[in-house]
C-alpha cells in the first residue's frame, strides 16, 4: 500500500515537473508542427542573386500564395464535461472532425484568401499600398507584392502577427556578360564564361512558370471512413516553351520540373509537403526549399523587408528545430541536400544588418546529408576549411592540429568577400549569387556533431532511412566559426531563415531529387520569445 501511495506521488511530481519545463518553453513560429488546417503558404521565384531581373511571360511577379480559412457548419455541440474553450484548447481544429464521429453532421466552408488576380499580378499593375517606384522596377515590385499577399494572409498572433511558410525557387545560371548581378553588394563589370556559372545565352536567368492548383477539399474515397484531405500545389518548368499541359514531363525529356503539393486530413497530424526537382541541360543548377522567414524586416540572403513563418527570430544558442523528413530521390552525386539551412545577417564588426549591401553580409551554414558530398576540407586543403572548430565545452582546436581537427566534419568553408582581417590561407564565397558579400559553412555527418542531434555518419536520413529529427540548432550554430573584425564585440547570432531542401549544383546529367517535409517547428525558451 505504501509503495503504491509513493508511486502515485512520485508519478505526480514526474507529471508536473515534465509539464513545468513544456511550460518553459513556446514555438518561435505561427503554425506548429505544421498542424492548423487553415493553411497559409506562398512561393517565391530569385534569379542568381535572389532578384527577378525579369518576369516570365504570363506569370506575373514571381510571388503567389495560397491561404485559406476552414470553417465547420453545423450545431454547438460539445462534450458535456469539458468547457468550450477547454475543449478547443484540448483538440483545437479536430473540431469539426469529433462532430462526425460522434454522429453529428459536418460540412466544410474553404474561404480563400488571395485570388488569381493577385498571383498574377505583374510589374505595372496597381494594387494597395504599391509604391509609385516599384511600378517600374520589377524587383522591387515583388518586394511590394510579396508584403500585399502578406498582408491578405496574416494571422494576429502572440507575439507579433504571421504569414505563411514560404517555398523558394532559385535559378543558378548566371549571365557573366549582361551584369545583372552586383559583385560584393557592388556594381559588377561584364566578364567572360566560367564552368562554375553556367548559362545557355541571353535570357538564361529567367524566371520559371508558375502553375497554381489552389487547395481543395477532398472527400474520402468510397468505402473509407474519416475526414476530407485537402490539397493543393504550385508547379512549373524554367523551359519556357514547355508544354506541361499533360502534367510531369516524360522521363526522358529534357525538361526542368519543380512541382511542391501540400496535403493533409482535416483535423489530424502535420500537413506534407512534397518536393519534386528535375535539372536539365539548359537548367543545371536550381534550388528548391521550404523556408520558415522572418514575419518582419530581412530574411537569409533577402535585402528587402520580408513576411514569413517565424513570429520569433531564434537566437543562438537558445533554440532547437524539429522535422519530419523523407528523402524519396536524392538528385544525383551534386545535390547538396541540407537537413538544415540557417540564414541570418551580420556586418563584420557584429552589428546587425541594416539593408546596406555593401556592408551586410549573409551568414549561411547548412548540413548535407548527401552521402555523396565529400569533405574538400582536409589537412593538404586548410583554405577551404574554418580557422577553428569549437567543441561543445568551448575547447577550440585550430585546423593546423592535424592530430584533432575533425576535417571530415566539414564539406567547406568560405570566408566574406568584404572581410578585412582574414586568416589565411582563405577561400572567398562566390562574389555574384548574393545582392551582398556572404559567408557560408557547410558541414556533413561526423561525430563532431552528435552532441547537437545532427546525423553523425554518412546515409543517416538519407533515402530509405526517414527520420523525425531533434535539432540543437541554436547550440550548433553558436559553435560554428563565422568571421569578425578582431577587437569587435560578438554578433547577435539571429537566423531569420530556416529551412530544408536541395541544392542541385551544375548537374551534368538531368538530375531529380524528391523528398517530404512535416511536422515541422522551432522551439524557444519562453523568456526569449519576444
Amino acid at each position: 500500500m505504501f509503495k503504491s501511495a509513493m508511486l502515485r506521488v512520485l508519478s505526480c511530481l514526474i507529471c508536473l515537473l515534465l509539464k513545468a519545463c513544456v511550460a518553459e518553453y513556446v514555438s518561435a513560429i505561427g503554425d506548429p508542427r505544421m498542424r492548423r488546417d487553415g493553411l497559409r503558404v506562398a512561393m517565391e521565384g530569385w534569379n542568381f542573386c535572389n532578384e527577378v531581373g525579369d518576369e516570365a511571360p504570363g506569370m506575373g511577379s514571381p510571388r503567389a500564395a495560397d491561404c485559406f480559412d476552414l470553417h465547420c457548419q453545423q450545431g454547438t455541440y460539445k462534450p458535456p464535461s469539458l468547457s468550450l474553450s477547454l475543449f478547443l484548447s484540448t483538440y483545437g481544429h479536430g473540431f469539426c472532425f469529433l462532430h462526425a464521429e460522434k454522429g453529428f453532421p459536418t460540412r466544410y466552408n474553404m474561404t480563400h484568401l488571395v485570388t488569381e488576380k493577385d498571383n498574377k499580378l505583374g510589374v505595372g499593375d496597381c494594387f494597395d499600398g504599391v509604391p509609385l517606384t516599384a511600378l517600374r522596377d520589377v524587383d522591387l515590385y515583388a518586394v511590394a507584392k510579396e508584403l500585399y499577399l502578406g498582408g491578405k494572409c496574416q494571422v494576429e498572433d502572440d507575439p507579433r502577427p504571421w504569414q505563411f511558410w514560404m517555398i523558394m525557387l532559385k535559378n543558378g545560371n548566371l549571365d557573366t556578360a549582361a551584369v545583372l548581378c552586383p559583385e560584393n553588394g557592388k556594381k559588377a563589370a561584364p566578364f567572360p564564361p566560367e564552368p562554375r556559372f553556367p548559362c545557355f545565352g541571353p535570357g538564361c536567368m529567367n524566371q520559371p512558370l508558375v502553375f497554381h492548383n489552389y487547395t481543395t477539399l477532398l472527400e474520402p474515397a468510397a468505402g473509407r471512413k474519416g475526414p476530407p484531405t485537402m490539397r493543393g500545389r504550385f508547379f512549373g518548368t524554367y523551359d519556357l516553351d514547355a508544354d506541361l499541359c499533360g502534367g510531369l514531363p516524360g522521363k526522358n525529356k529534357n525538361i526542368s520540373y519543380y512541382s511542391v503539393t501540400w496535403e493533409k486530413e482535416v483535423g489530424r497530424g502535420s500537413w506534407v509537403f512534397h518536393h519534386y526537382l528535375r535539372t536539365s541541360e539548359k537548367y543545371p543548377w536550381l534550388m528548391l526549399y521550404l523556408r520558415s522567414d522572418a514575419t518582419t524586416g530581412l530574411s537569409g540572403g533577402y535585402h528587402y523587408p520580408t513576411r514569413g513563418m517565424s513570429k520569433i527570430i531564434p537566437q543562438s544558442p537558445d533554440f532547437m528545430v524539429r522535422v519530419t523528413l523523407e528523402v524519396k530521390q536524392g538528385g544525383g552525386p551534386k545535390s547538396q541536400f541540407y537537413l538544415m539551412d540557417m540564414g541570418g545577417c551580420w556586418k563584420n564588426d557584429g552589428r546587425p544588418c541594416d539593408g546596406d549591401v555593401t556592408s551586410d553580409v549573409t551568414r549561411y551554414s547548412e548540413m548535407i546529408i548527401n552521402p555523396e558530398t565529400t569533405a574538400w576540407c582536409a589537412p593538404d586543403n586548410l583554405g577551404v576549411c574554418p580557422p577553428y572548430h569549437t567543441l561543445p565545452d568551448g575547447t577550440r582546436i585550430h585546423r593546423n592540429d592535424t592530430a584533432r581537427f575533425p576535417y571530415a566534419a566539414y564539406h567547406v568553408y568560405c570566408s566574406p568577400g568584404n572581410g578585412q582581417h582574414l586568416e589565411e590561407p582563405y577561400n572567398l564565397c562566390d562574389a555574384y549569387s548574393n545582392p551582398q558579400p556572404q559567408e557560408i559553412l557547410q558541414i556533413l555527418p561526423h561525430p563532431a556533431w552528435g552532441a547537437y542531434g545532427y546525423p553523425t555518419k554518412q546515409g543517416e536520413g538519407w533515402v530509405g532511412d526517414p527520420r523525425t529529427w531533434v535539432l540543437n540548432v541554436g547550440g550548433l550554430s553558436q559553435a560554428l566559426y563565422f568571421y569578425q573584425d578582431p577587437g569587435t564585440a560578438p554578433a547577435r547570432r539571429q537566423w531569420t531563415s530556416l529551412d530544408v531542401g536541395t541544392e542541385i549544383y551544375v548537374s551534368d546529367v538531368g538530375e531529380v531529387a524528391e523528398w517530404t517535409v512535416s511536422d515541422f517547428d522551432v522551439i524557444v525558451p519562453k523568456q526569449k520569445a519576444v
